[in-house]
């Protein structure tokens, strides 16, 4: 289990460095529209990401 979650690390952090690399001046618009979302909308898109996350770890592990 604990390769398992080292695993995912791993993954977000390749997913997260391509994304910047690749895409630096939207990344760098998008965070600019994240500081001014209300906090709210944050949380609200948070806790949506977090359950299909969870979503997509159950469809694929079964």
């Amino acid at each position: 289990m604990l390769q398992d979650i080292v695993t995912a690390l791993g993954l977000v952090l390749v997913i997260e460095g391509l994304l910047y690399a690749v895409l630096a001046g939207p990344m760098r618009a998008m965070i600019r529209a994240a500081l001014e979302m209300p906090e709210t909308q944050l949380r609200i898109s948070g806790v949506i990401t977090i359950a299909l996350g969870v979503l997509v770890v159950w469809l694929a592990r079964g």
